[in-house]
């Protein structure tokens, strides 16, 4: 961006980079479209999901759920932008996270039994189901091929933890909106504590689930295919993404609604930045490229258009999309796997290598969806995080080889980083040190 004193649709480019605006921004095409095809996968699948917890708890039909959480998020992201949706965060967070701790408490409760209590629960889901606190598992296990073993964090998993948490532009803009750089940080510490609560929170109630429907406490055929599917019906049963929101209806009506309402918000704020993230993405990276030299207040017209277009799109997709599938999750995973890796290898690329070009960066990007492709028609019994891994391996060589044939000068495309400073605060650093040593300590117990 420039200064407010650039005339619009100005980019100003680093101080004796010796190339034009638009020429500095060029390599950027390609990871736009990556990201373009990512966005959707997360928009349909949010969508879905959100449509699913509002068909259980509310008994309307899913299309229906989901039509009102995109009209919530069309006008909430359109009148609030980014600003609404950090101030919404604020409050949603600190209900989810009771809401999420009175679930989990009801929950090992009534599988402690009447008199039980959660420690009790807690006692008989280790005792009963101790394949559900694996997370290293065998071969032979019936969910290998999601998780296959030690290459579960050796393969390409955390490859999808880098394209997301590190390299999504709708997950860091909110560090890019801080006040300041250390506020980033903290902020960035904040979420991985926070991170580390899932498991007790949203995992750990699952598990609850399966032992009170082998107890007979709740009826499960909501969520059994064989029981209640009908033909061609994929909105009804048999969903396992369902869990969730059929036990948020064994809490109290009034507590239910608290967190139903606090749920609903998470929802409609992550619709809201994937739309700021689609609008701004199309309008500043592509739009305004094409159709340079115009008043700010057209731009902001194109991206409201744009966040409004995706949404309806989103809306229509989604259940086709993703509705055919076992699981919401691991669908989004799976189909992020076909651009995170070249996605990743992009990034890693250009931040270690002033080689790297836009002729590799575009080499990398089509490596990883047409590879993707080829190994999911091809050799189908690769599990996917051991595909995802292989890709990025083979995205790395393609950009760099890439780069190597290709005639561009890569002293032209360098970003000079000497007036940039990456160092980080104590406090930072320490939590960083926290987060490391208690996810260590999980692995160690749950092995």
């Amino acid at each position: 961006g420039g200064t407010a004193r650039d005339p619009p649709g100005h980019r100003k480019g680093r101080p004796g980079d010796g190339r034009a605006p638009d020429q500095k921004h060029r390599e950027l095409d390609d990871i736009c479209q990556g990201y373009g095809l990512e966005a959707a996968v997360n928009l349909t699948t949010v969508l879905w999901l959100g449509g699913l917890s509002v068909s259980s708890v509310l008994g309307v039909s899913i299309f229906a759920g989901m039509f009102g959480l995109a009209a919530f998020a069309i006008v909430y992201s359109i009148n609030g932008g980014l600003k609404a949706v950090a101030l919404t965060d604020i409050i949603q967070l600190a209900v989810l996270l009771v809401g999420g701790a009175a679930i989990t408490w009801s929950a090992l409760s009534m599988a402690g039994g009447v008199t039980g209590g959660p420690a009790a629960g807690w006692s008989k889901l280790v005792e009963t189901l101790p394949g559900h606190f694996r997370m290293i598992l065998s071969a032979d296990h019936p969910a290998y091929q999601d998780l296959p073993g030690i290459w579960t964090l050796l393969g390409g998993l955390w490859v999808l933890h880098f394209s997301y948490w590190g390299f999504n532009q709708y997950i860091i803009q909110r560090a890019l909106g801080a006040q300041s750089l250390q506020e980033a940080q903290k902020g960035l510490a904040f979420a991985a504590f926070l991170k580390l609560l899932v498991p007790l929170i949203v995992v750990l109630p699952g598990i609850a689930m399966v032992s009170l429907v082998q107890q007979g406490l709740v009826d499960g055929s909501a969520l059994d295919p064989a029981v209640c599917a009908v033909a061609g019906d994929l909105t009804t049963c048999g969903k396992p993404d369902r869990v969730y929101a059929e036990l948020m209806r064994l809490t109290p009506p009034g507590f239910r609604g608290l967190v139903f309402a606090a749920l609903i918000a998470a929802i409609v704020s992550s619709l809201a930045s994937m739309m700021n993230s689609i609008a701004t993405i199309f309008t500043m990276d592509i739009y305004r490229r094409s159709v340079p030299n115009r008043r700010e207040q057209h731009y902001v017209t194109i991206g409201r258009l744009t966040a409004a277009t995706a949404m309806i799109i989103a809306l229509f997709l989604a259940q086709p999309f993703i509705g055919g599938f076992e699981s919401g999750f691991q669908t989004v995973q799976e189909y992020s796997g076909f651009v995170a890796p070249g996605i990743v290898a992009v990034f890693l690329l250009g931040f270690f290598w002033k080689r790297t070009n836009a002729v590799g960066a575009f080499a990398a990007l089509v490596s990883s969806l047409a590879l993707n492709v080829l190994l999911k028609l091809g050799a189908e019994g690769i599990p996917f995080v051991i595909r995802i891994w292989l890709v990025f391996l083979t995205c790395v060589l393609a950009g760099v080889v890439a780069s190597m044939l290709s005639r561009e000068d890569p002293r032209a495309q360098v970003v000079e980083l000497g007036d940039i400073s990456f160092a980080t605060t104590r406090m930072f650093t320490g939590l960083s040190v926290g987060v490391g040593g208690i996810l260590v300590a999980i692995y160690a117990v749950l092995w």
